[in-house]
């Protein structure tokens, strides 16, 4: 096929013969066939391994370790050896303690799949750095698949974890809704409103809330998880519900929930429901992806908030508040109080100075020490570059030097500044 050299046959007779020409053109042809084969199992044998390498590289390689979301997650291709589809999950880390949890699908399964998923994972975590609701995440991805012009069939559920408030927001496209096994046995389906799948539906999406008690376990999944040539999605999630509702029956009260850090258990229980679920013996038709998240609530002691005057002398008392907290958080250490003083005397002044009212410190202690300034303006502050003269502007920068991350969220009455610093070891 390429004229090079790709191996040697060998042919051996009982005993010594002469080939006449009607056996060397048989053999010279049979030996062009054998190399024809040969070469396309080493090009399908390539082709496999690229398609295995791009699906490890777009499928998170360790989901992030969180003390509020405890995950786990299977993948199981469609066909057995090829290893490559456009499922795709994923456990995003976002500012104020929250989690980020998605699963999407894109239809069919290939490099062409494969590949639009890849580009959408990158998409979905790129819009998540701008602290963007559910509704509007789809929103923007939309028009990302309405532009890929590719007819991309594609199905998306992005939901946001809060601690602090014990709710799930969520919005979905065309995906199937995911299953609530609650701490008292129950086990639901969320409500998800029908729009259709992304590239097709027409914005607005709608943002839901659901309360999640503390322990809730929640499963979110691709059609392949629940759907075969045997088994109607119906069936195929009442299935599901079942197996989950025994494995939180049979869990120890005293281990639920498990130890945030601790994934061992969600692991062992992902594997039994694909066992369950999948069919056995390389049948499967579609792509499967389950991803399994157990809720970790903050407790009250581990949160702080206090309103805080609109007045220049606000500065002050958020530093006395923080003092305070800090050693009843037995985090006095002088290193911790004079950066976190200092980091919250800035974001307080910026409030003071550039936003309006009413203002509101919080602070949080989680997998970081969280501080949050909350006010009316919807106003992004951004780094300013100055120069050697400059006698102002620098607040950002140096807010940016004393915290491990900085950023903006939005709200529906305002926007929240807030910083992340390491907790002591």
């Amino acid at each position: 096929m390429s004229g090079r050299e790709i191996g040697a046959a060998v042919i051996s007779f009982g005993r010594p013969r002469v080939l006449d020409d009607d056996e060397r053109t048989l053999l010279t042809a049979l030996s062009g066939l054998i190399a024809q084969a040969l070469e396309r199992a080493g090009l399908y044998d390539e082709a496999t391994t690229r398609a295995r390498t791009l699906q490890r590289s777009l499928l998170p390689q360790a989901l992030p370790t969180m003390p509020e979301v405890t995950t786990a997650a299977r993948y199981q291709p469609a066909k057995q050896g090829a290893d490559v589809g456009g499922d795709r999950y994923d456990v995003i880390p976002l500012s104020a303690a929250r989690g980020a949890l998605v699963i999407g699908d894109v239809m069919g399964h290939g490099m062409t799949e494969a590949a639009t998923m890849g580009r959408l994972r990158t998409a979905v975590r790129t819009l998540s750095e701008l602290e963007l609701p559910p509704d509007e995440i789809l929103g923007h991805l939309n028009d990302i698949v309405g532009e890929l012009g590719n007819d991309a069939f594609v199905t998306c559920l992005y939901a946001i974890y809060d601690p602090v408030s014990r709710c799930l927001s969520y919005a979905g496209a065309g995906q199937l809704p995911p299953a609530v096994a609650h701490p008292d046995g129950t086990v639901t389906f969320l409500s998800v409103t029908p729009d259709p799948p992304l590239g097709v539906a027409a914005p607005p999406f709608e943002t839901l809330e659901t309360p999640l008690p503390a322990g809730s376990l929640l499963a979110l999944y691709s059609d392949g998880l629940v759907e075969s040539k045997d088994r109607d999605v119906t069936t195929g999630m009442n299935h599901l519900a079942e197996l989950l509702f025994q494995s939180v029956d049979t869990m120890p009260p005293e281990t639920m929930p498990p130890a945030p850090a601790d994934t061992s258990g969600l692991d062992a229980l992902c594997a039994t429901l694909t066992s369950a679920l999948l069919p056995a013996h390389g049948a499967l038709t579609d792509n499967a992806a389950l991803l399994l998240a157990r809720t970790h609530p903050l407790d009250a002691e581990n949160i702080a908030e206090w309103p805080l005057p609109e007045d220049p002398v606000a500065a002050g008392r958020a530093r006395e508040l923080v003092r305070a907290q800090l050693t009843d958080w037995d985090l006095a250490g002088e290193d911790l109080v004079m950066t976190t003083e200092l980091l919250v005397s800035e974001l307080v002044g910026n409030v003071i100075r550039h936003a309006c009212g009413p203002i509101r410190l919080r602070m949080l202690r989680s997998r970081a020490l969280i501080c949050e300034v909350s006010d009316a303006s919807l106003t992004t502050p951004h780094i300013r570059h100055t120069s050697a003269t400059d006698e102002g502007g620098r607040g950002l920068q140096l807010i940016s030097a004393l915290c491990q991350r900085r950023g903006t969220r939005h709200t529906r009455t305002g926007k929240s500044i807030w910083t992340e610093q390491p907790l002591p070891m």
